[in-house]
């Protein structure tokens, strides 16, 4: 009846200002409980906003590689599709096909990528809504005392810098790196397999998560259905490439998926202290490659996978095997941190493995440290130390040009955390998809 007013029920009040009076009682405690993690983060979000303004508007933008992808882009809307013929200042186009769509729109956006202070603040969107991303992981996983994501965003020069002063695509591959695990998160694992591919087709880097990925989806699928995701992800890929591949598929291939690019010492940040000619030997590189494998199938072996269970059951359909995982029910906290650690982790070991760290990569990874950090398994890894070595990576990926000394303090912190990862608690099982479920229907595609 229309004028009639709804008179909230007395209990309402009650629950609200008990919550309210909670709060109050433990407001020193509001850093350091997990479970205030969304309070937090929402004022940091927000103070956020203000410090992108104020270093776009104060501290001066350096041109690196902004006009190159420009001049990269521009030879392809001027109808140039042989990656051979695509270049910018800084040499050759050396990214994907997405890179291209994404940079072209971003092209018309800043009147031909003229207008640098608009891109700025593109970027500074593309910083926030990543930022979004990664506290929502943060906060469905419960893992990480509230106060460290101060140092997440505020606290970190670099990163601000990478997103809206040097205008790298590394931001970009990572905003959508990000929207993928956030699916994966909700069981959307279908579209979060696209959004993956996506992020892969600006920037190679996310490959680093795959060897994760595919125990996450082994796990939850079993090979046959495993094997129709793994399909979207490549047909993705063809279908981003289909124009350059069909004019020169050897040239796009080499360009945009080369594995063995040679990398300039002068601009290492993690082997400033070998002789330059151990750092070009292929020697090197190979055995980098084979100990990245094998730390990789190492924890896949006795990280990951549960206890009791042989490689050869992920195969099988989850329903099929001795012991199948069941589904979550209460415990998605648990279930959340499993995953996303199995994630951070397959990404952290190729970053501990790497043939040479630029100062853009630092975004690669720099937003899974604390998760990292706070999932290790040594109880002597204090609160302060753990930010003693965040503030240590923060320190050597600060230093320009890097020294021996930066290199070596960056991998004596990598060697802390892997050990520590290594001697974490065993992970929580992937819980096993129901026998309904149809990888093609979100609403049956959802575990969690």
């Amino acid at each position: 009846m229309a004028g009639v007013v709804r008179r909230k029920a007395p209990g309402q009040h009650s629950h609200v200002w008990a919550k309210l009076r909670t709060l109050w009682q433990e407001k020193h405690l509001i850093l350091f409980k997990p479970e205030y993690t969304l309070m937090v983060v929402s004022l940091l979000w927000l103070l956020e906003i203000g410090i992108n303004v104020w270093v776009i508007q104060k501290v001066a933008y350096t041109e690196i590689d902004w006009k190159a992808y420009m001049d990269e882009v521009e030879g392809v809307i001027n109808g140039t599709y042989d990656y051979k013929e695509l270049k910018g200042d800084t040499g050759p186009l050396v990214y994907p096909a997405g890179f291209v769509y994404i940079f072209t729109a971003l092209y018309y956006v800043t009147s031909h990528g003229v207008n640098i202070r608009l891109a700025q603040y593109l970027f500074a969107a593309f910083y926030l809504i990543t930022l979004l991303l990664v506290f929502r992981i943060y906060n469905r996983t419960k893992k990480v005392p509230p106060y460290v994501f101060f140092f997440v965003c505020c606290a970190s020069y670099r990163i601000h810098s990478i997103f809206v002063l040097r205008l790298f695509n590394d931001p970009v591959a990572m905003l959508l790196l990000f929207g993928a695990i956030n699916l994966f998160l909700d069981g959307h694992w279908t579209l979060g397999c696209g959004v993956y591919s996506l992020a892969v087709s600006v920037k190679m880097n996310v490959l680093l998560f795959a060897p994760g990925l595919l125990f996450l989806l082994l796990s939850e699928f079993g090979l046959i259905k495993t094997i129709p995701k793994l399909t979207l992800c490549a047909v993705i890929q063809l279908l981003l490439g289909l124009p350059f591949l069909m004019e020169n598929p050897l040239g796009y291939m080499n360009g945009a998926f080369d594995l063995g690019r040679q990398f300039m010492f002068k601009w290492t940040v993690n082997w400033r202290f070998l002789p330059e000619w151990l750092f070009l030997s292929r020697s090197f590189h190979l055995l980098l490659l084979s100990a990245h494998l094998l730390t990789l199938l190492l924890f896949a072996l006795r990280r990951w996978k549960r206890p009791g269970q042989s490689v050869l059951d992920l195969l099988k359909e989850p329903s099929k095997r001795k012991n199948p995982a069941q589904k979550p029910t209460e415990d998605h906290i648990l279930y959340s941190h499993s995953l996303v650690l199995i994630l951070f982790a397959s990404n952290f070991i190729g970053m501990c493995f790497s043939r040479s760290l630029h100062y853009q990569f630092y975004v690669w990874y720099f937003h899974t440290l604390p998760f990292l950090l706070w999932s290790g398994g040594v109880e002597k890894l204090a609160p302060l130390l753990r930010l003693l070595i965040l503030g240590l990576i923060e320190l050597s990926w600060n230093t320009y040009p890097s020294t021996e000394y930066s290199s070596a303090a960056l991998h004596a912190c990598h060697l802390v955390m892997l050990l520590s990862l290594w001697l974490a608690p065993e992970p929580v099982p992937s819980p096993a998809p129901t026998p309904t479920q149809d990888q093609g229907a979100p609403q049956k595609d959802k575990q969690l």
